[in-house]
């Protein structure tokens, strides 16, 4: 065996993972069956076993991990290591604003950054109605407008990405393929690279990649794979998902207050008093509804 050295797994088939040393060069892995499961973003420690293959001996500690919902109930890690989610959304399809309070909970509870994308703004000509109806998303996070059609905003998302590992979300049209082969324009290439230099098939499924900008920085993509399920989220995870319930939650009445028709609930308090949007408690309520029962 070779000496045990760094490297960061940058894509998953099935039992193996493809592990990217500092020089840039690539070995199909598996793992030691003690480990967690491996996922893509994760620092690893791994050994060479021949010329293109490799072990991973040890998964270093992980700043922040997205998870998927697997057999037996049990949940699978999926992405590891992101610093930031860009959670796109457009006018065409409408945003579902329900969709983004996940996305958001999700992240809140997992310690990573949302921003909100506002893709295809050239759509719209009526800025000024969409800023009011979002207008507790544009107080709570970072938002940016996008049109690939105009330019607008393009040149600022990639200079946000840079030395951050980033993930885009959002539901299917809009326009998130777009803004990857946008951001990653020899993606296609890189996938056949990677695919012959493991000998994996050409067609072979991969559920998530890591790709290197151009500009500095990592994305992975995570294409069709559920990870902002609510799965692993309590009723507690879920009001600290929302960030302004946080300030009003240590004055309720009770600790175990649910936040929906308790007494002395300082969070229902708030939004009587407009200190919460009620369209934002009203999702919370919704949300609440689609949590995994416990029996």
């Amino acid at each position: 065996m070779g000496e045990v050295r760094t490297g960061r797994v940058i894509a998953h088939f099935g039992k193996n993972w493809a592990v990217e040393e500092e020089t840039g060069q690539i070995f199909l892995c598996n793992a030691l069956r003690r480990l967690d499961q491996p996922c893509v973003g994760d620092w690893v420690r791994w050994e060479q076993t021949d010329a293109r293959h490799g072990r991973i001996v040890e998964i270093l500690p992980r700043k922040t991990l997205l998870v998927r919902p697997a057999r037996g109930g049990k949940l699978r890690p999926t992405a590891a290591n992101i610093d930031q989610v860009f959670i796109v959304i457009a006018p065409q399809p409408l945003y579902d604003l329900l969709l983004v309070d996940q996305y958001l909970v999700v992240c809140e509870n997992r310690g990573i950054t949302p921003i909100i994308l506002f893709n295809k703004i050239d759509l719209t000509d009526d800025r000024k109605s969409l800023e009011k109806e979002l207008k507790s998303y544009l107080e709570l996070y970072p938002f940016h407008y996008l049109s690939a059609k105009t330019g607008e905003g393009m040149e600022k998302l990639k200079s946000s990405m840079r030395c951050k590992t980033s993930m885009l979300a959002g539901q299917s049209g809009v326009g998130k393929s777009s803004l990857l082969h946008w951001l990653v324009p020899d993606k296609e290439i890189r996938v056949g690279e990677l695919s012959k230099g493991t000998h994996r098939g050409r067609h072979t499924t991969t559920t998530a990649m890591l790709f290197h900008l151009p500009e500095g920085g990592d994305l992975i993509d995570t294409p069709g794979v559920a990870v902002f399920g609510l799965a692993d989220i309590d009723e507690k995870q879920l009001a600290h998902g929302y960030k302004e319930f946080r300030p009003h939650i240590p004055h309720c009445r009770f600790n175990d207050c649910r936040h929906v028709n308790d007494q002395g609930c300082a969070v229902r308090k708030a939004v009587l008093q407009g200190k919460i949007d009620q369209g934002r408690y009203r999702r919370y309520l919704k949300l609440r509804e689609k949590l995994p029962k416990i029996s």
